[in-house]
């Protein structure tokens, strides 16, 4: 058996990102940069009012001396017109700057009732140098690296990407994840519940958690604990850039994954990791495909899901950070836990004070799935801990 931190070393450091794909700008949320993305141009790219207002010079903008109105300029328009002594333009946000101009006074700044000869007053406080202008460059500069390879596209990045005019991005190809649940006891979803017999949920779970991580679920079906079918199902998964199978990977008589898996040329990495749920995982790899070999049990499945194959499919995905941070949180209750295993406890969070506070979700047998629903994080509680008392600092996940 293996600790949970050789567990995830172990499966980080057999695999890697896939091949890489241009794909339209709109449709690169969530995927990772294949590339350094460096901008061609200056954003702003021409000094530019930040609001509606009077292009001014600030030597004229004594609060009694009017200015008189010589041009005016709405955005989309080219500044052509000089700002002359004792004058001032009427301009737009976004409008360019006109030569000669040093500030921007806000509309309402302004007395601009009608007097003759088209007049204004700044009525407030003399503007200062540059106010309201927002400058050639001030947010990218042409030739900065505006994204680094290997960076998840949010919506602000997919913003400043159009800002630069780019409509295609080069990202790392999704990985198709097959799903593979095994077990005489399930039934697909729909079908009417006999006794002895439980719903496949962990094909629609983990297939829902694979397209969260932003790759592509597969789902293969249900296997029966039978070598053939099992042994065809599983050929049928190899041919995915990943497999996830469910259930079978224990000691029992009818756990029959692994020796399958075996046969077609899978290599066990390692079975059985010193953590709690999620013992019995395996893992191996075929041809360089990923092999995740989960419990059966849902509790366990998900959580080995979060903490083991999430990681691995997120890098992948090709983004640079794989592993979700520990964060600190305090403990408002005592948690009980038997010594010699990390465990994943089942947490609610509330902020205050700008500190995590953590208590326990409830039942934290594995099959309380109830409890997982109304978790927040999972706290990650140290192998040779026992007992841990309200107060104390623990590191959580946030889910």
């Amino acid at each position: 058996m293996i600790s949970f931190e050789s567990a995830r070393d172990l499966i980080l450091s057999n695999v890697a990102p896939l091949g890489t794909e241009s794909v339209a700008l709109v449709d690169c949320l969530g995927r990772a940069t294949a590339e350094d993305v460096v901008a061609p141009l200056d954003l702003p790219s021409f000094d530019n009012s930040a609001m509606d207002g009077y292009a001014v010079r600030i030597a004229d903008c004594n609060r009694f001396a009017p200015l008189t109105v010589s041009g005016f300029i709405p955005a989309g328009e080219t500044a052509t017109t000089e700002i002359y002594p004792g004058t001032a333009i009427r301009i737009m946000t976004g409008a360019p700057i006109p030569p000669g101009c040093d500030a921007v006074v806000p509309i309402e700044e302004v007395d601009e009732a009608e007097r003759p000869g088209n007049q204004i007053w700044v009525v407030k406080n003399a503007p200062v140098f540059g106010q309201h202008i927002r400058r050639t460059g001030e947010d990218v500069k042409r030739g900065e690296t505006v994204l680094p390879k290997g960076t998840p596209i949010s919506v602000p990045a997919i913003s400043i990407l159009a800002s630069l005019g780019r409509t295609e991005v080069l990202v790392y190809r999704k990985p198709v994840v097959a799903i593979l649940a095994t077990g005489d006891e399930l039934i697909d979803l729909g079908q009417p519940l006999q006794n002895g017999k439980l719903y496949n949920s962990n094909s629609v779970a983990l297939a829902a958690a694979v397209r969260e991580c932003g790759a592509t679920p597969l789902i293969l079906g249900i296997a029966r604990d039978e070598h053939e079918q099992l042994r065809e199902m599983i050929g049928l998964g190899l041919r995915a850039d990943a497999l996830i199978t469910a259930a079978g990977v224990s000691v029992g008589d009818r756990d029959l994954v692994r020796d399958t898996l075996a046969e077609l040329g899978v290599t066990q990495v390692f079975w059985k990791i010193n953590m709690k749920p999620g013992k019995s995982m395996a893992f191996g790899v075929c041809e360089g495909k990923p092999v995740f070999s989960l419990p059966g049990n849902p509790v366990s499945a998900m959580i080995t899901f979060e903490e083991l194959v999430r990681p691995a499919l997120v890098k992948m995905l090709g983004h640079k950070e794989a592993i979700k941070p520990l964060v600190k949180a305090t403990l408002q209750e005592n948690l009980q836990k038997k010594a010699g295993r990390v465990f994943f406890s089942r947490v609610k969070i509330e902020c205050a004070d700008g500190k995590f506070l953590a208590w326990s979700a409830g039942n934290q047998e594995t099959g309380s799935v109830q409890t997982l629903l109304r978790a927040d994080a999972l706290a990650v509680l140290p192998a040779d801990s026992a007992t841990l008392t309200a107060g104390e600092e623990i590191s959580i996940h946030i889910l």
